[in-house]
């Protein structure tokens, strides 16, 4: 939490210094369009990031059960987690600094940075540096999620959309399927054997098909949800408030 503070006191003094600006370029004032916004974006990538898991079900033949462990109070230390974690990276990569970059250079360019910069982190954070191939697979995922988040933040100049796509995914993933670094959540495997393949269309299809899914399902409800709402006019409008 404390780190998260910092990360908004940090954002504070950047936008002040560049923009002359306040914590409002985040937009996380409520607003019912935002709440519904969040509610609508969270379901949508939490069910295509569930999809690949069913997927992965049908061709593996696993088994799923309720994780015996799991309790409120580690229901609560899961959630926690993936929401500071996601909090965290969205005021690195979708905070003041793309506010900046767009505000400077433009939207499109300022996307693209925030998307590579997003893909070369998780090089780090995933700990795939040395091999070639799960680098360019973590780029590659990563980066296109940078990209759909980047580019709900220059929609709204809000981080309702990105924070619930991006907790959606990893909630769901990490937590509700427990594959992630936190051990186990909701549901565990009951052999506890990791899915395998030797057919490499059946990988395609559980680790890319439904990811794509949702970047293209989400991609046109941002277009379809906040077509009215102009980044500098709604920028323009909440500093009037």
């Amino acid at each position: 939490m404390l780190g998260i503070i910092i990360q908004l006191a940090i954002t504070w003094l950047l936008v002040w210094f560049f923009e002359k600006g306040n914590l409002s370029v985040l937009g996380f004032r409520p607003t019912k369009q935002r709440l519904r916004d969040f509610i609508i974006f969270f379901i949508v990538t939490a069910t295509f990031c569930a999809l690949g898991f069913f997927v992965q079900m049908h061709f593996g033949r696993q088994q799923w059960k309720m994780n015996p462990e799991l309790t409120l109070k580690l229901f609560l230390s899961g959630f926690w987690w993936n929401l500071k974690s996601v909090l965290f990276e969205e005021l690195i990569f979708r905070g003041a600094l793309l506010y900046i970059l767009i505000k400077k250079i433009g939207a499109p360019m300022a996307i693209i940075i925030s998307s590579v910069a997003f893909g070369i982190y998780h090089w780090f954070s995933f700990g795939v540096i040395g091999d070639p191939m799960q680098m360019i697979i973590a780029f590659l995922t990563t980066g296109t999620m940078g990209l759909l988040l980047a580019y709900g933040y220059s929609k709204t100049f809000s981080l309702y959309i990105p924070i619930a796509i991006h907790l959606g995914w990893n909630l769901t993933r990490i937590f509700i399927f427990s594959q992630g670094p936190i051990g186990n959540g909701v549901f565990i495997t009951k052999d506890q054997e990791p899915f395998r393949t030797d057919s490499y269309i059946v990988f395609i299809l559980v680790t890319f098909v439904p990811m794509l899914l949702m970047f293209l399902t989400d991609y046109l409800l941002i277009r379809r949800y906040a077509p009215h709402v102009n980044g500098t006019k709604n920028l323009i409008a909440e500093k009037m408030q």
